[in-house]
């Protein structure tokens, strides 16, 4: 209570709480309700008021001209119905059950009533949820309900994970338009581009016949000069392939890649090109900071554009020699600030382990490997 004067305000903390906690009571009781939301076989009482006061969509109905503002029944078209039933109830109570097989119609629902904070839990409940078997149905309802953070991160999902995805009877059904849009991507998590072609012919063939047809359009998209020689000279004698003038133009344009390597220069295009992940990785290995030596490792990741810090030598080291042996870091000599040492380390990026190889018998620093 604050005074001023002869004036006093009074200002009740709880006052918004217990009106719609007494409006609540109201429509439990079936009292007061002005209007009767119909889906399907199902009638929802409720008070304009409050589904005004909380859905832009119902405040653009019950304010404006239309005929739904004066009509005591309202036909809800696409919607389910105890999506509906538990978004009125959200309404008068503010709360909301997130549950894994409701929630993609709960979504679908929020998105009609223009519920933004109910679309952006229900969004981060299904990134939560996210997993190879599930990303590309997310990402497909993310795109249809208009939701472009859930698609975003779905996308993301997909791409990080898919070598596990193309495991998954998701993405046997997708349709040939997806698929393209999957194959065009530069930043698919895989080790090398057989891994998608062969992703590819998977898919054609979980059903041959009616995807025959659209095997040249995505053929287009699999980099197709960046496979093994033997691959493509196995495919250019394929029943599945024989027959296609696409497909015998790309794999012409693969084996011509192989044939004339000294023209390689004027044969680059989109096909040529190695996507992100299949390049390797850039290493900073130790160095001088401001003041003194650092002992961490940092990664940088073409795909994601970013570094990561993803180990710690053992020790400060300057001017020591770095080289790479079957994808592992050997960190060779150098020196300790006093004196030059002969000790060789191996790193693992991917184990996080470090391993001590035997000395050499020379102590060296600022040595070339």
């Amino acid at each position: 209570m604050n005074t001023n004067g002869s004036e006093e305000y009074f200002h009740s903390t709880n006052h918004a709480e217990q009106t719609f906690r007494k409006m609540e009571n109201y429509l439990q009781q079936k009292q007061l309700c002005d209007v009767l939301l119909i889906v399907g076989d199902q009638k929802i009482p409720a008070h304009r008021l409050v589904l005004s006061a909380v859905s832009d969509y119902f405040a653009a109905m019950f304010t404006n001209d239309v005929r739904e503002a004066k009509q005591e029944e309202i036909k809800m078209e696409g919607v389910d119905p105890d999506a509906l039933k538990a978004l009125v109830r959200y309404a008068y109570t503010g709360i909301l059950e997130l549950k894994e097989d409701t929630i993609e119609s709960l979504l679908a629902a929020a998105c009609l009533l223009q519920l933004s904070q109910v679309i952006e839990v229900c969004c981060n409940f299904l990134m939560k949820q996210l997993h190879p078997s599930n990303c590309l149905g997310i990402r497909s309802f993310g795109d249809a309900q208009g939701c472009p953070e859930l698609l975003k991160v779905a996308h993301t999902y997909t791409m990080e994970h898919f070598t596990e995805v193309i495991k998954n009877q998701e993405f046997l059904l997708l349709p040939a338009n997806e698929i393209a849009k999957l194959l065009s991507s530069d930043d698919i998590n895989v080790p090398d581009e057989e891994v998608i072609f062969q992703a590819l012919m998977m898919w054609v063939r979980h059903d041959l016949q009616n995807r025959q047809q659209d095997l040249g359009m995505l053929l287009s998209y699999i980099r197709l000069p960046l496979l093994p020689p033997q691959l493509l000279a196995d495919l250019e004698n394929s029943p599945m392939f024989a027959d296609d003038l696409e497909c015998q133009k790309l794999l012409m344009e693969a084996m011509k890649y192989h044939l004339l390597p000294e023209r390689r220069s004027m044969m680059q295009s989109p096909r040529t090109k190695p996507r992100k992940s299949t390049v390797g990785a850039l290493y900073a290995v130790g160095g001088m900071d401001d003041t003194k030596g650092t002992t961490t490792i940092e990664k940088y990741d073409l795909r994601t554009n970013s570094w990561i810090q993803i180990g710690t030598m053992n020790g400060r080291r300057l001017q020591f020699g770095v080289a790479v042996i079957d994808n592992k870091l050997y960190i060779v000599g150098g020196r300790d600030g006093l004196k030059t040492s002969n000790i060789v380390e191996c790193f693992n990026p991917i184990t996080k382990v470090w391993t001590v190889m035997p000395p050499m018998s020379t102590h060296r620093h600022g040595l070339d490997l």
